[in-house]
């Protein structure tokens, strides 16, 4: 019988292990559960004989893939999957998928979110910031970039953004101006949010040259990954640009400095918090199992990432 593993350190939603399960079952294959484990030889042995693997933030490296005798999929429930080896799972046989959309809402509402909380003064009680009447520019128009335009434009923000793998009037059927270049929409807007992914062309790629092109109260939002900005040019702003502000979801590796010397204008969550929500818990679940599903049933590789 096929056998599809969930290993999970942090735990799918009751309510999406039930229905990971009804997917599973309902199609005829096995399930079987790895929560809360605390070593990855847990890991390592749980995934020999499993057909498919479904992971959150869970690290799949050489050594897990060497272990999975059977292993011809594994699906990582959210959109980021740099915790998955493609080179080592490609060599192999194995197909990588994410889920994505399925965390996007949650992303973007934990983006203005943060704004939101900067520019209030953390709700010390002392006179803040609006939004409504600035200008927002939304750095690559995928799933999370679409909704935090719509949510920015809902509150009354003039909305730009950039993404070169879009036609100009996809972006601005949505009622969004759509820039010539990522030069184009940093000196244009006071406030940025990033939502590209780790890769070659994109780490360390916001750098001091793009950001002192921004407006006074010039504010960038990374719900993304902390990779992309290049943490020296990071410093530089800051000590450069005293209206200079920065919220993310994934703390720099510089971030003791900053919050010593500039703690007025940062914030951090404590830990990756983007997809933490109920619904994003559920929906990338659920996702993930049907993948499975209809890959094993059809070969369908539709979100393939490798």
């Amino acid at each position: 019988m096929t056998t599809i593993l969930v290993a999970t350190e942090k735990p799918f939603a009751k309510t999406a292990v039930n229905g990971i399960h009804d997917i599973v079952t309902k199609a005829g294959f096995e399930l079987k559960m790895l929560e809360k484990y605390t070593a990855k030889e847990q890991l390592l042995e749980a995934v020999k004989d499993a057909d498919a693997l479904i992971v959150r933030s869970d690290i799949v490296d050489e050594a897990v893939i060497q272990a999975a005798g059977k292993l011809k999929i594994v699906v990582r429930a959210g959109a980021g999957y740099d915790n998955i080896d493609l080179k080592a799972s490609t060599a192999k046989g194995i197909v990588v998928m994410n889920t994505p959309g399925q965390n996007a809402n949650a992303v973007a509402e934990l983006s203005i979110g943060m704004l939101i909380y900067l520019n209030r003064n953390f709700y010390n009680g002392s006179a803040g910031i609006e939004l409504r009447g600035k200008t927002m520019g939304v750095h690559a128009y995928g799933h999370v970039g679409r909704l935090i335009g719509s949510i920015a434009k809902g509150m009354g923000m003039d909305v730009y953004a950039y993404d070169p793998f879009l036609a100009k009037t996809v972006i601005e059927q949505d009622g969004v101006k759509a820039v010539d270049s990522i030069q184009e929409l940093y000196s244009k807007c006071q406030y940025v949010s990033i939502n590209l992914p780790a890769n070659k062309e994109t780490r360390e790629s916001i750098n001091f040259e793009l950001m002192a092109t921004m407006p006074e109260g010039a504010t960038i939002v990374n719900a993304a990954r902390k990779e992309i900005m290049h943490e020296p040019s990071l410093l530089k702003i800051f000590a450069g640009r005293k209206d200079f502000r920065y919220v993310t979801d994934v703390a720099p590796d510089c971030e003791a400095q900053i919050k010593t010397e500039f703690a007025t204008r940062y914030f951090a969550t404590p830990k990756k918090m983007g997809a933490q929500t109920e619904e994003a818990n559920i929906n990338a679940g659920l996702a993930a199992a049907r993948q499975i599903v209809a890959f094993i049933q059809k070969g369908d590789t539709t979100f393939r990432v490798n």
